[in-house]
Parts: structure tokens; sequence; C-alpha cells
């Protein structure tokens, strides 16, 4: 069995995205204990962010033209494509940023589209976890319901192109502790915070079950 592990929280030691893929881990692991585990963490160790041009001009080039940069950047693209190719199960840890998906995370899924071609369903039949955190609140009826731009592609690019059997859990207003604009909502961050939790502990028991 091998499970691959991304993450991609700029801020590893107080990552909340990473607590709640630590739990889902926790009981894939114990099912499965002495498995592998192929991890990626896009923050600590970022893609190079020209590798996804090189990849990607290198298939309009004829193969004895291309630059040592583009062969370089279809052997990088080729290599992610195998991680999520070889994996039986996926956890996917990816916050917010600036009302849209990381950087770090966008870089990654274009090469490994670029690796394996834009239809391949890498994760078929396979099951994933989804965790994505947000510093404020997003849901419908609030002033900025709409702006998370992360979580539809997202979902897009795990569950339709790559058709993962995805379980998707989001956690808002992780900020609420530590921002003194947001005191009244404290309660129902922790509310959400524990709601999270149990819910990253019961995908990650089914994760297992698969």
């Amino acid at each position: 069995m091998n499970l691959f592990r991304l993450d991609a929280s700029i801020l590893p030691g107080t990552s909340t995205s990473a607590e709640l893929a630590d739990l889902a881990e926790a009981e894939w692991t114990a099912a499965h204990p002495g498995a592998t585990i192929t991890r990626r963490h896009l923050a600590a160790e970022p893609l190079p962010a020209d590798a996804w041009t090189s990849a990607t001009t290198a298939g309009f080039t004829p193969e004895a033209d291309r630059t040592p940069q583009q062969r370089e950047a279809l052997g990088l693209a080729a290599a992610l494509a195998d991680e999520l190719r070889h994996a039986d199960a996926a956890i996917f840890a990816v916050p917010m940023y600036n009302f849209g998906v990381s950087q770090h995370f966008k870089t990654w899924a274009d090469l490994v589209i670029a690796g394996a071609g834009p239809t391949d369903p890498l994760l078929a039949d396979k099951p994933a976890v989804l965790i994505t955190t947000i510093g404020g609140g997003y849901g419908p009826g609030t002033p900025r319901d709409g702006w998370d731009h992360s979580s539809p592609y997202l979902q897009r690019i795990l569950g339709d192109v790559w058709q993962a059997e995805l379980t998707f859990i989001k956690r808002e207003l992780t900020l609420a502790a530590s921002n003194p604009a947001m005191e009244a909502l404290r309660d129902l961050a922790e509310q959400q915070h524990a709601e999270a939790q149990a819910a990253a502990r019961d995908a990650g028991k089914a994760l297992a079950d698969r």
C-alpha cells in the first residue's frame, strides 16, 4: 500500500491544514503499519516556477532540439505524475491564500498535467481526502460569500480531472483566535475546528478501509 500526501502551507510549524491531515494520516497508518508514505511539501521544497513553461514548450519541440532545461522539466513533470499514478490513496492539505489556490499547488498541478497529459485520470477509483483551511468566513450569507476561489479549483482538478473519489473537509475562521477583530467569532471557530478534527479522523478511517 502506498499513501501519497501533499502539503502546501507556508507555515509548516503551525499549519492548521497539516494538523487535520495528520489526524487523517494517523488513521490510515494505524490500519496499514509499515506501508509506504510518499510525501511532498510544496512550500518547504518549492518546485521551480519556470519548470511548467519548459515542460510545456518541450511538447512542441522536436526531441533533438530540446534544451537541457526542457528535458529536465519533462523529467520532473513525469516524476510528479508517477507519484500520483503509483498511489493507492491520497491526502491533500492545501490552505487558501489571497482568495485563491496556493501558487505552490498551482505550479505542482500544472506540472503534473504536463507530465501526464490533460485528460489522464491519475486518481481514478482511488480514495482521496482534500483538506483546506481558510482564515476568515466565506460561507453563504457572509460578506465574502463567493470569494473562495480555491476550493472549487481544487475539487475540479482532483475530483473531475484526475477522478479521485474525493472527501472534502473545509475549516474556516482559523484566524479567529489571533485576530482581535474576529473575537466575536471565536466560539464558532472552536466549534468548526472540533468538527473538522472529527471529519479528518473519519475520513482517515474511510481511507484506510478502502
